[in-house]
C-alpha cells in the first residue's frame, strides 16, 4: 500500500478548494429542478472525463480495481440519498449534517481499516471540525418536527460518504497512480444515471436542455473536487483530509445565503470559527 505523510499546509489548501468545489456542484443539483437529469448530466461528464483519463494513464493496479467497484456502487448510494435530502429539506440545512457526519466515521474507520493513528490533537481537531459541521446544521435555531425526515435523509447520506472515503482512501493507496484509480471510479459511476435518465426521459431532450449546460458544469466540478481528494489521501491521514475537505460548508452556507436567500447569521459565524479552530488543530 502506498505511503502517505503528514498534513501540510499547502495539503490543507488544496483540500478546502476542493470542498469549495464540491460545494458549488452540489448547489447547482439543488437549484435545477429536474435532479435526476441533473446526475444523469453529471454522469456523462463522469463517464467522458473517466474515458479520457484512463486512455491517458491505463488502468490502476489490480489490487485497486475491487475497491473502485466498490466505490461506484456505494456512490450511487450517495446519489440517491443526496437527491432524497435536497428533496426534502434546504440546501443550508442538509449538506452540512451529510458533510458533517462523516469525518468522526472516517476516523474510526481509519483507525481499524488502515492503522491510522492520529495524535491527540490532530484527533481534537476532527472532533471539533465535525462539532461545527453539526452546528452549521442547527444554527437556525431548534429542530420542529417536520425537519426529521430531511435530517435523517442528510445523515443517512453521510454514513455513505464515510464509506466511500475509507474504501476510495484503501484502494487509491492500492493503485500506482491516484488518476487512474479516479479515472477508472468515475467510468465505473457515471453510466449508471445516464441508463436511468435514458429509460425515463425517452428521446434523450434532456443532453440539449436548459439544464444541460449547468448540469455538465456541475460534473466537471465534481470530477476535480473529488480527484483532488483523492491524490490528497496518497499525501496524508485520511481522517485528516476527510475533516478539512467537509469545510465546503462554509461556502455552502455562503451559496445557499446568495442563492437560495437562506440566512446566515450570527450563529453560522460562531459556527464558522469552531470549524476554523478544528483545521487549525488538525495542521498543527
Amino acid at each position: 500500500m502506498q505511503a502517505h505523510s503528514q498534513i501540510t499546509i499547502p495539503i490543507v489548501m488544496i483540500v478546502i478548494g476542493a470542498g469549495a468545489l464540491h460545494a458549488i456542484w452540489n448547489a447547482i443539483v439543488k437549484y435545477l429542478d429536474d435532479q435526476l437529469v441533473v446526475f444523469a448530466l453529471i454522469g456523462v461528464a463522469s463517464t467522458v472525463g473517466g474515458g479520457l483519463t484512463l486512455a491517458v494513464t491505463g488502468l490502476p493496479y489490480r489490487a485497486s480495481i475491487g475497491y473502485a467497484a466498490a466505490s461506484a456502487a456505494i456512490h450511487v448510494g450517495y446519489d440517491l440519498g443526496l437527491m432524497n435530502s435536497y428533496r426534502l429539506g434546504s440546501f443550508n440545512q442538509v449538506y452540512p449534517i451529510a458533510r458533517g457526519t462523516s469525518p468522526l466515521v472516517v476516523a474510526i474507520g481509519a483507525y481499524f481499516l488502515a492503522d491510522e493513528h492520529l495524535g491527540p490533537i490532530p484527533l481534537a481537531g476532527v472532533a471539533i471540525l465535525a462539532g461545527g459541521l453539526a452546528s452549521l446544521a442547527l444554527s437556525s435555531g431548534r429542530i420542529t418536527r417536520s425537519e426529521g425526515p430531511a435530517i435523517g435523509a442528510a445523515a443517512a447520506t453521510g454514513l455513505t460518504i464515510a464509506a466511500y472515503t475509507i474504501v476510495d482512501g484503501l484502494g487509491v493507496r492500492h493503485s500506482h497512480d491516484p488518476y487512474a484509480y479516479a479515472g477508472l471510479l468515475f467510468l465505473l459511476l457515471g453510466p449508471v444515471f445516464v441508463v436511468v435518465a435514458a429509460v425515463r426521459r425517452p428521446g434523450l431532450s434532456w443532453l440539449t436542455g436548459p439544464a444541460a449546460g449547468k448540469g455538465l458544469l456541475a460534473g466537471a466540478l465534481s470530477l476535480v473536487a473529488y480527484g483532488t481528494v483523492l491524490w490528497a489521501q496518497t499525501q496524508a491521514p485520511l481522517a485528516e483530509v476527510a475533516a478539512i475537505r467537509e469545510t465546503g460548508v462554509i461556502f455552502a452556507a455562503l451559496i445557499g445565503m446568495k442563492l437560495f436567500s437562506e440566512r446566515f447569521g450570527t450563529r453560522r459565524l460562531a459556527a464558522a470559527a469552531v470549524v476554523a479552530a478544528g483545521i487549525a488543530a488538525i495542521s498543527a
